[in-house]
């Protein structure tokens, strides 16, 4: 069995494998890491394997009891991936990133496949059907957005985010959902026909805790799937122990 760990900016994400099928899966905010990693240890004592991609930051304590349970594959951008990795700066290439591209390698081989990660920020992945990471675009996320209208002018207030129930808002609060949910929508729609302009046999998966906003909203067709960047790390550490 396999440990997955996926440490984003905001939360936690913890799954267990066999073979390929999901056992588990755990969402917890960071301060939570230690409780939730005895836990998983408890119930299920035959995972051998471990790999940690980390965006926002463990604690060297919470990495130090992490290595004393699992040999622990940590990515980075040396680790060995499914792909060809045509991105001119590497060395910054986000984890999170590297393992969407990696799902996307091998579960759509020989496809132009165009990963969207809507999150914190909204990425933008671009893999060709000759296996080669090309690169692709970062852009603001749903909650980034509500919270720079707020901070970064006098009167706007902080909203949770909403889906819109009408495209002209007729107060601040719906205008400002407006605005954000369907800026959102249309850049992504952009972005799909920009890409099928160029490769008309384009295939999207869209992922990421936004992603239930967005899927049927969107006029595009897409394969929506929460586990993909999960499912990429899987692939990574079976990829590292051929």
């Amino acid at each position: 069995m396999k440990l997955i760990i996926d440490v984003g900016n905001t939360l936690v994400k913890v799954a267990v494998f066999e073979n390929k099928t999901l056992q588990l899966k755990k969402i917890f905010i960071k301060k939570d890491f230690l409780d939730v990693l005895k836990d998983v240890a408890e119930k299920f004592p035959s995972i051998n394997q471990c790999i940690v991609s980390t965006v926002g930051n463990l604690s060297e304590h919470q990495y130090k009891i992490l290595r004393n349970y699992y040999a622990t594959l940590e990515l980075s951008h040396t680790t060995k991936v499914p792909f060809i990795n045509n991105y001119s700066t590497p060395t910054t290439l986000g984890v999170d990133r590297i393992a969407l591209v990696s799902a996307a390698a091998v579960q759509y081989p020989r496809k132009n496949v165009l990963i969207i990660d809507a999150g914190t920020c909204i990425t933008y992945d671009f893999i060709t059907e000759e296996n080669k990471y090309q690169g692709g675009a970062i852009s603001s996320g749903i909650s980034m957005r509500y919270n720079a209208l707020h901070t970064f002018t006098a009167k706007l207030p902080l909203l949770d985010a909403s889906v819109p129930k009408m495209l002209v808002g007729n107060s601040t609060a719906s205008s400002i959902h407006s605005g954000i949910l369907n800026g959102v929508l249309f850049e992504i729609d952009g972005f799909i026909e920009a890409y099928k302009i160029k490769y008309s046999d384009l295939t999207v998966i869209l992922t990421g805790g936004d992603a239930h906003f967005l899927r049927d909203r969107l006029k595009n067709d897409i394969f929506a799937n929460s586990n993909f960047l999960l499912e990429g790390l899987l692939y990574i550490l079976e990829h590292n122990n051929t």
